[in-house]
C-alpha cells in the first residue's frame, strides 16, 4: 500500500513538472509576478471607480494583495496591505455592477523566466501547539 501511494505521489510530482515547463515566457513572468505581489513586494496603486458617475469610491496605494473573497463573504473584494515590518492591515470593499476597479503596478519587479521562485514558510507547515499543564 506505502508503495503505490508513494508511486501516486511521484507520478504527481512528474506531472505537474512536465506541465510546467510547457509555458511560455509570459506564463512564467506573470506567475512570478503574482508570486511576489502576494509577498507584498511589489508597489500597486488600486482604484475603484463608479461607472456611471466617474466618483472614485476607493483609493489604495502600497504593497497590497487583492483578491475576491468569493467564499467567505460573496461579492466583496478583500485588499491586504503591508504597513510595516509586521504591520499588515486587511480590508474589505463591496463590489457592484457599477464598480470598475483599476490596479497599476508602480515599479519594476525582477521576474525572471529563468527561473522560479518557491516561497516555503514554516509557520504555515508546521501547525502551533497550545499545551496547557495543571490539575485534573
Amino acid at each position: 500500500m506505502k508503495k503505490s501511494i508513494a508511486a501516486v505521489a511521484v507520478a504527481a510530482v512528474l506531472t505537474v513538472t512536465a506541465l510546467s515547463g510547457c509555458s511560455s515566457d509570459a506564463d512564467r513572468a506573470s506567475e512570478n509576478m503574482s508570486t511576489k505581489a502576494e509577498q507584498f513586494e511589489v508597489p500597486r496603486e488600486i482604484i475603484g471607480i463608479n461607472t456611471r458617475s466617474g466618483e472614485y469610491l476607493f483609493h489604495y496605494v502600497g504593497r497590497c494583495s487583492l483578491e475576491s473573497r468569493e467564499s467567505s463573504l460573496p461579492g466583496y473584494l478583500q485588499i491586504m496591505c503591508k504597513h510595516g515590518e509586521n504591520d499588515y492591515r486587511k480590508h474589505y470593499e463591496r463590489e457592484s455592477p457599477d464598480t470598475a476597479i483599476h490596479i497599476t503596478q508602480l515599479a519594476p519587479i525582477d521576474v525572471s523566466v529563468y527561473h522560479t521562485e518557491i516561497v516555503v514558510k514554516p509557520e504555515n507547515i508546521i501547525p502551533e501547539f497550545n499545551i496547557q499543564t495543571g490539575k485534573q
